[in-house]
């Protein structure tokens, strides 16, 4: 038995065409080519594979035999591959990055996150992107060595080469579940958080090693990952500080309590925009930096 020929990109997209339109007819006018040449040109693909690919006989109109639907589908993975392989490559001649490798801090809220990348997708449907999720100083470290072209930071770490464009903050807030002591005081004194378990999350990098940031108890859990500590929180374990957006349906239904402590208000959480210095961000980077930017200027204000 003979081999399958090789059916050139032409003759799949004229299949693809007599699919969509419906008929030869229909094809031969979205090609802008005559109704004969369409038919020789698919007569020709099924003497290549050796397969019938329309039914002819029993309708008016082409169907497609069950070996037709296999082609079809093959077909439509190969011109796509097409398409994207000269997309990628004019974005490349434009400049384009190819792909993009960030690192975004846990705190950035979650609808800012959808957003972006929503609006990145759209933007830049050729470039792939590769995300990591981060916090405290791991995701400096990660921009630091390479990992990632593009951090979204928090403002705990300051190093040599690294740029910095701000890109807003986050409010965090002291909470506890509603039947822990402090919640139920209602007021608390100056020093009563020490009293308690305070949930810290820990940081996974050698960057602030050793510091406490925002620890006023004694006794602590640490916790690598925000979503544990936000799981703990409500269970009624302990207390800590948590990005408002994270926690405002728990505040909104009752199963956390904002507390009230004089030496843990509420504060922001300021982010930046990181990259090395000796490799900036191309196109698709530094859009998706002022996006983020953009972001700041259409939120709503948070009332103290």
């Amino acid at each position: 038995m003979s081999e399958p020929g090789t059916p050139t990109l032409d003759q799949l997209k004229v299949r693809l065409a007599v699919v969509d339109a419906g008929s030869f007819a229909a094809a031969a006018r979205r090609l802008n080519r005559a109704t004969s040449v369409v038919s020789y040109s698919i007569a020709n693909l099924e003497a290549q594979l050796g397969l019938i690919l329309f039914d002819r006989e029993t309708t008016r109109k082409p169907q497609l035999t069950e070996a037709g639907r296999m082609v079809l589908a093959e077909a439509r993975t190969v011109t796509n591959g097409i398409d994207n392989l000269r997309a990628r490559s004019k974005g490349m001649l434009q400049g384009l990055e190819s792909e993009l490798h960030i690192v975004l801090d846990t705190f950035l809220p979650e609808h800012r996150v959808v957003d972006a990348l929503t609006s990145f997708r759209a933007q830049f449907p050729t470039v792939t992107l590769h995300l990591y999720v981060e916090t405290l100083g791991a995701v400096t470290k990660l921009v630091m060595d390479r990992v990632a072209t593009i951090g979204i930071a928090g403002p705990l770490v300051t190093v040599d080469g690294i740029e910095k464009i701000g890109v807003g903050s986050v409010r965090l807030v002291p909470v506890a579940s509603p039947d822990h002591p402090l919640a139920v005081a209602g007021s608390n004194e100056p020093g009563a958080g020490r009293e308690h378990v305070q949930l810290v999350l820990t940081d996974r990098s050698p960057l602030t090693q050793g510091r406490d940031i925002a620890v006023i108890g004694t006794s602590t859990w640490r916790l690598a990952d925000l979503s544990s500590k936000h799981m703990l929180l409500k269970t009624g374990i302990g207390w800590g500080n948590m990005p408002l957006p994270m926690v405002e349906e728990d505040l909104a239904n009752g199963k956390l309590v904002m507390l009230d402590m004089p030496d843990n208000i509420s504060g922001d959480y300021v982010m930046d925009a990181i990259y090395r210095t000796d490799t900036p961000p191309g196109p698709a980077g530094s859009w998706l930096i002022a996006h983020l930017r953009q972001q700041v200027d259409t939120e709503p204000r948070i009332r103290n």
